[in-house]
């Protein structure tokens, strides 16, 4: 992979940086060493500023690698530990919009599961509320379009489990386009999966104001099927 970098941030102030990942950049290093948001974006604080040694960079939250959109990063340890205590809190607000295969029977609702993560498998399934390890996951959901026997969803996040928008439709029939893991999608390899971060909300950690971020999908299929 070349080099990537962050030369255009959203937002950018003393105590955070807000940012576009890219599909199948990593949030933050694993063990497959390929680049990673939270490294080009030291690189590029580094480089702007010209800072000697380490530069600080909170991870506030994370995206899947399949998924693009807006990031929130804490340029110090006072701003990652107020955002992340809206997290804990869920004042911190994560929209995101879908491509789902099908149709929905409501032009919208909220979808509430209790989920199990399987780390073994790294794959989180529904399961019985009384089931051991299983936790709720609550979303709300607006249907923005329909196409070629695919919707667009806007979705708000009651609660961040893993893959949760992803396996809370695939659940009903409503696969996420593209999804290679909890859809039927097996056979395209390299097709993306359609998940985007599209607003992030939270209040300034410093200013204490209200702030929401947006970010568009990409021109491209299926995204460019509906009106964004």
């Amino acid at each position: 992979m070349g080099v990537i970098k962050i030369m255009n941030p959203i937002y950018e102030d003393n105590h955070i940086i807000l940012s576009q990942k890219p599909v199948n950049i990593l949030s933050q290093a694993d063990n497959t060493k390929d680049k990673d948001m939270l490294t080009i974006i030291k690189e590029y604080i580094k480089e702007k500023y010209n800072k000697p040694g380490n530069v600080y960079l909170g991870l506030v939250h994370r995206l899947d690698r399949p998924v693009g959109g807006c990031m929130v990063f804490a340029k110090t340890s006072k701003a990652a530990s107020r955002l992340s205590e809206q997290v804990r809190n869920r004042s911190f607000k994560k929209t995101y919009l879908a491509v789902v295969r099908g149709s929905l029977n409501d032009t919208h609702g909220t979808l509430k599961d209790y989920l199990y993560k399987d780390t073994k498998t790294n794959m989180s399934r529904t399961v019985n509320k009384n089931f051991k390890g299983a936790k709720e996951a609550i979303l709300d959901y607006e249907v923005l379009g329909h196409e070629n026997n695919l919707t667009l969803v806007k979705i708000k996040l009651k609660t961040g489990r893993a893959h949760q928008i992803r396996v809370q439709f695939a659940s009903r029939k409503n696969a996420l386009y593209g999804d290679q893991r909890y859809g039927k999608d097996v056979n395209k390899v390299g097709q993306q999966i359609a998940l985007w971060s599209y607003e992030i909300g939270i209040t300034h950690p410093t200013l204490k104001e209200d702030m929401k971020f947006t970010c568009i999908p990409p021109n491209e299929y299926p995204w460019n099927l509906f009106k964004l």
